[in-house]
């Protein structure tokens, strides 16, 4: 008797352009699917980054001196560089629970 009949899925192997790899939809493992989808999430908090502390230096420099303007243009950038902060230490954390465990995916995430 079989619980759980297989189907092909209409996702299969789904090409993604902008960067030439596939993600495997069709993984039943949890880990599987988060080794294939944490690099992206990593480049996006990264590009996150770099416009949020763009936009946030542009409305430092078009403050004209109002010192309202000119703390709301540094409280973004110190929220962003926390988030990069947190960022960082959830990779760092991921890849020491990883090598603890002998995970050895995480430790080619980017690689």
């Amino acid at each position: 008797m079989k619980i759980a009949q297989t189907q092909d899925s209409p996702f299969k192997g789904i090409d993604v352009p902008s960067s030439g790899g596939k993600i495997d939809v069709n993984s039943t493992n949890i880990g599987d699917i988060i080794t294939q989808i944490l690099p992206y999430i990593f480049g996006a908090a990264g590009i996150l980054l770099l416009i949020y502390l763009v936009t946030a230096g542009l409305s430092m420099m078009l403050s004209r001196g109002d010192p309202k303007a000119m703390q709301t243009a540094q409280s973004k950038i110190t929220n962003a560089l926390i988030g990069f902060v947190i960022v960082f230490f959830a990779f760092a954390l991921v890849s020491i629970i990883g090598r603890i465990l002998g995970i050895s995916v995480f430790g080619n995430i980017f690689g």
